[in-house]
């Protein structure tokens, strides 16, 4: 038997990561626009094992790979990531005992950086002269070519990340939004990989159902309407520089857009007035959710993702004054209220 297949793997550690993944409560949140009471619904993704939505692809990408025999224990994992992915893959990659190998863009927030350190990951940091995102890419794919015993999640091109929202986050929205009496008109969600509004989508549409699924990107840097990087954006995690692989627009309906400042006003909002400590990109998912819900009418139950915390963030603009534009939304929000369902 050769060294790679004689690799055994502890299918129990497994298992326990799966308790510390997902089943994160759904919000029911309640404000004004313009004093007109309305409401959506957000999954609280801050609870998961290292505080985002990516928990749940890593660790479904990660369980996958054991089955089909593709990661062998001791393997080092090797991502392209922004940050989320990164610090998912750091601690479940560790908690496995693999070495986690991460090359992320260089201008993503510090606290990313110390993180994925501390979960015992190497960070590769890459310029923009280096190729920026794309460059991480790359840079990723020749370590794995290079190197023996290496396993790579693709995130942006594998479509088990499709699937994880698609068994897991899908039929606990679905579940939840019944404990409120409620069953969903639309869903709404940032593209980073794509993977959560396209395994969502999947999940809620099933049988032929009819709900909108809309992917969210930033105003300032409309990457899935043009099909290319334009402009810059500080939404960090979502509208990377590309439309990835695995996102069918064709399948998805209108492209809902918020301005950077807009979602850092909105997060600052909910971490200030309702206690839910989030990043930038929930600001920008409830921005997208609250427009939804005006073009659908008050009754619509539109549903997004509150996908990390503010934690990754306190040395960027979302612990700053942001200056208010005539166009933006959250100056015309009052948030006053939110019910929370596992």
């Amino acid at each position: 038997m050769s060294e790679m297949c004689s690799r055994s793997l502890d299918g129990p550690r497994v298992e326990a990561l799966s308790a510390m993944v997902g089943n994160t409560p759904l919000l029911e949140i309640h404000f004004r626009l313009d004093s007109q009471p309305r409401r959506l619904y957000a999954k609280y993704e801050v609870m998961s094992m290292t505080g985002s939505v990516k928990d749940r692809m890593a660790a479904h990408i990660i369980g996958r790979a054991y089955e089909s025999g593709e990661l062998q224990a001791g393997d080092t994992i090797v991502e392209a990531s922004s940050g989320n992915t990164g610090i998912s893959f750091a601690a479940i990659g560790r908690a496995l005992g693999h070495p986690v190998r991460i090359y992320m863009p260089d201008w993503m927030s510090q606290e990313r950086v110390q993180l994925m350190h501390n979960l015992g990951a190497e960070v590769v940091p890459v310029s923009r002269q280096q190729g920026g995102f794309l460059g991480s890419i790359d840079m990723a794919k020749t370590y794995a070519e290079e190197h023996e015993h290496v396993y790579q999640p693709l995130q942006f091109e594998n479509p088990i990340n499709i699937e994880a929202h698609e068994v897991t986050t899908g039929p606990e929205i679905e579940r939840q939004l019944a404990r409120f009496g409620r069953k969903p008109d639309a869903f709404v969600a940032g593209v980073g990989t794509g993977g959560t509004v396209m395994g969502v989508g999947r999940y809620l549409r099933r049988n032929g159902r009819a709900v909108g699924v809309h992917p969210l990107e930033p105003a300032n840097s409309p990457t899935l309407c043009t099909g290319t990087k334009v402009g810059r954006h500080r939404i960090q995690g979502i509208s990377d520089e590309f439309i990835p692989s695995i996102v069918d627009l064709e399948e998805l309906d209108r492209v809902v857009d918020v301005w950077d400042g807009d979602a850092i006003l909105m997060a600052q909002e909910l971490c200030s007035t309702l206690g839910l400590a989030v990043g930038i990109s929930s600001g920008a998912n409830v921005l997208g959710a609250m427009q939804l819900v005006e073009r659908l009418g008050p009754d619509a139950t539109v549903v997004t993702v509150l996908a990390d915390s503010n934690k990754k963030y306190l040395s960027t603009d979302l612990c700053r004054d942001e200056p208010i534009q005539k166009d933006y939304l959250t100056p015309r929000i009052q948030l006053e209220r939110f019910n929370a369902a596992r």
